[in-house]
């Protein structure tokens, strides 16, 4: 149901729902960039919707919150082992069409690939979705391409306006919370066009796996791992374990954010190392966001935000390598 409502209203419902939930929105923090004179926007907790960047897109996704960076799974002893408690609060959440899109990725992977992951699950059930419209892109965002620029699939969709808050509730506690406010028709805003375009080819041959096209990257790639942190599907993890004392027989169980891009991410036991060239590491991720992850489960996992382009200190463009992949395809297919 649509409706219009003040800011100072707004504010209130966020007081009211704070008691049970923890509100996670992209906040502006100044000087906190690469440099003390760069920004940084990111998710943080807010209380007030004056604190929620809307004008801009936020540099890390909303993962974070589902999928802690640390995150404690287990404290044992050496007799015995508890599982880490749940958060006392759930979670409300602003983000934008592209990531609801990417949550539905990161529900493939952690409810129905296999074994329902019981941390993600008690997470995510406790979550509230409310999403931010896109007026007009980004720069090199490239969701049209992918599909993602609009959905229907959120619990409320909020826009703040010269005249107020309008609102479209999907969720029944905030439609009791806004029952005496004015009815209203609410359509979300969405990106109508991309100044980037991509074309993901249908199918990529098994030649291709050893093209030159990956050879570019040998060099360029430094192996930061930043478009993996900043990626709203990358969902890699490794685990820690911190002992208490020093016999090791107390302490914690951490699963910690992986990046395929980073040194030591395919270690195994023995000294085997594999993708120790990073072209090779560029190679598997591109072709896991737009080829075998759609193999799979029938969409691409690559949702077009465009964060992996804004974050590499190296320029290494994501949608450049999927237009050249296609070109390489089509060339491919032209000589059959």
């Amino acid at each position: 149901m649509g409706y219009q409502t003040s800011l100072q209203k707004m504010n209130e419902i966020f007081a009211d729902l704070a008691s049970d939930y923890l509100i996670y929105a992209p906040k502006r923090y100044e000087g906190d960039g690469t440099f003390a004179h760069i920004d940084t926007i990111r998710y943080g907790e807010i209380t007030q919707l004056s604190e929620i960047e809307f004008t801009q897109k936020s540099d890390y996704s909303f993962k974070e919150i589902l999928l802690p960076i640390s995150q404690t799974l287990f404290y044992f002893t050496e007799n015995e082992m508890k599982e880490a408690d749940p958060p006392k609060k759930g979670a409300i959440v602003f983000l934008r069409s592209c990531d609801l899109h990417g949550l539905k990725r990161l529900d493939t992977m952690y409810l129905e690939n296999g074994p329902v992951d019981p941390f993600y699950k008690r997470l995510r059930d406790n979550t509230i979705f409310i999403l931010m419209g896109c007026p007009a892109s980004f720069d090199n965002c490239f969701c049209l391409s992918m599909g993602t620029s609009k959905t229907d699939d959120y619990d409320a969709y909020l826009k703040v306006t010269d005249e107020g808050v309008s609102i479209d509730s999907h969720w029944e506690r905030l439609d009791q919370l806004l029952n005496t406010e004015a009815e209203a028709e609410v359509i979300p805003d969405s990106v109508t066009e991309n100044k980037i375009q991509v074309t993901v080819p249908e199918s990529v041959s098994q030649e291709l796996f050893d093209a030159p096209l990956w050879d570019d990257y040998k060099n360029r790639c430094i192996a930061c791992g930043r478009c993996n942190f900043v990626c709203p599907t990358c969902t890699c993890f490794t685990m820690q374990d911190l002992f208490y004392t020093d016999n090791g027989k107390a302490g914690e169980r951490r699963r910690v954010w992986a990046s395929c891009h980073v040194d030591g991410y395919t270690d195994m036991a023995g000294g085997h190392a594999f993708r120790q060239d990073k072209g090779q590491r560029m190679r598997f991720k591109v072709l896991h966001k737009i080829n075998d992850y759609k193999r799979r489960f029938g969409e691409h996992m690559c949702i077009g935000c465009g964060r992996c382009d804004d974050v590499c200190p190296e320029y290494i463009s994501f949608s450049n390598c999927i237009n050249q992949l296609n070109t390489l395809t089509r060339e491919e297919l032209a000589h059959d």
